[in-house]
């Protein structure tokens, strides 16, 4: 055959490839922004999704569980019945503070919307079954609150019992009954009576991160754990119970808290977004919130659909900020279910550099991190959309708490 036919067969495959390249691209921007959109809640066109999905979960890696983000292989018997989501409120009202409120009408909406695609299941009764490795009905997703606010019996218990919705409440004892905001000890017995479950938020929503002058470390852990047991004993004495389990106020913790926690067999939860699953670290137990900014449905039921990212190990072992703060976020992960080409970070609504690369067969990350990081809370989002489950994506949060110069944080 001529060197002629040799050429243009050449230049043809070229542009064919050429093609399916450009085509992949413009897939996987599309993906990507629509995620990036989620990430930073504003507008964006939310995928239908069907009442129940048939998709056959592929196998994972065999090996050891992961009890949290640092061990090194994952095992999951059935993916999709591995998962669940928790939605995170505060008011459920007109009236109070708009950066932590849902409108009676949105909290509504959120609730027909979960009545048709997901399964109320109990908090306590996901997380024994997560932790025990058993599975939970595929999309499965629970309610929790915060605060212990009055609003929650009067506008948002009725709505919830209306469609038989378990749900949980994380209180400061000291505070109940203590003013017309807050829930009173009869209300609680009777919320209890119709399903409601109560759990510990420390006894005055201290910032656990805060130290007193001149207080030393062991000192400092010592009074924020005897914090949480005394609360966990008053909350006992008063509804008959205890599940230990902690939300963190402010969703502020750090690793030396996390641990120490961990040994006194709490479980705790944080308000870092992502989904929940029989590898996560039950020591911080990501929720996506719910109010505020985040109310929006249109953006809330990508969360919703959201699944538990397969993170093996992360190079991140502190979310508090200090002066010696790495460049980059190396997370290792089991990519069976998506491909490591299309997972995206975003920062403040700001696509982060990625590289992606593969370390002794195992697929990896890494995030290029942030040179400034604002006083407060903050976090990064990565996302991968999945291979078997259209429009759903795995979503992974690392939070990051920095004090103000006195070492205190802010509210």
């Amino acid at each position: 055959m001529s060197n002629q036919f040799f050429n243009g067969s050449t230049a043809y495959l070229f542009c064919i490839k050429s093609f399916l390249v450009s085509m992949f691209s413009l897939s996987y921007l599309s993906l990507t922004s629509g995620i990036a959109e989620a990430n930073t809640d504003t507008e964006m066109s939310t995928p239908t999704y069907p009442a129940t999905y048939s998709v056959t979960a592929p196998a994972h890696l065999s090996g050891q569980k992961l009890n949290g983000p640092r061990q090194s292989t994952v095992a999951i018997q059935n993916l999709f019945a591995d998962n669940a989501v928790i939605l995170q409120y505060h008011h459920v009202a007109e009236d109070t503070p708009a950066i932590t409120s849902t409108r009676p009408d949105i909290f509504a909406e959120h609730l027909a919307y979960i009545a048709e695609y997901f399964t109320v299941l109990p908090l306590p009764k996901v997380i024994d079954a997560l932790r025990q490795g058993t599975k939970v009905p595929t999309n499965t997703l629970v309610i929790t609150f915060d605060d212990g606010y009055e609003n929650i019996y009067r506008i948002a218990h009725p709505l919830l019992q209306s469609y038989g919705f378990p749900y949980t409440v994380f209180v400061n004892p000291p505070a109940i009954g203590q003013s017309k905001k807050q829930l009173t000890w009869e209300q609680i017995t009777q919320m209890q009576n119709e399903g409601v479950t109560f759990a510990n938020h420390t006894l005055d929503h201290l910032h656990l991160l805060d130290r007193l002058p001149n207080e030393n470390e062991a000192d400092w852990l010592a009074r924020i754990v005897k914090n949480i047991t005394t609360a966990e004993a008053q909350l006992t004495e008063k509804i008959g119970y205890s599940l230990k389990y902690l939300a963190y106020p402010f969703g502020e913790f750090s690793t030396v808290v996390k641990n120490r926690l961990k040994a006194l067999d709490y479980t705790a939860f944080a308000q870092h977004s992502g989904g929940i699953s029989s590898f996560s670290d039950f020591g911080a137990l990501p929720r996506f919130p719910a109010g505020g900014r985040y109310a929006s449905l249109k953006t809330l039921k990508t969360k919703m659909h959201s699944l538990a990212f397969p993170v093996i190990e992360n190079s991140i072992t502190d979310p508090v900020v200090t002066p010696t703060m790495p460049e980059t976020m190396l997370l290792s992960v089991d990519n069976t279910d998506f491909y490591t080409s299309q997972v995206g970070c975003f920062f403040q609504g700001d696509r982060l550099e990625v590289v992606r690369g593969n370390i002794a067969g195992v697929a990896n990350v890494t995030v290029k991190l942030p040179k400034e990081w604002p006083l407060g809370r903050s976090r990064i989002n990565c996302t991968a959309p999945s291979k078997t489950q259209k429009g759903r994506f795995y979503w992974y949060s690392q939070p990051f708490f920095k004090a103000r110069k006195d070492g205190t944080f802010i509210d």
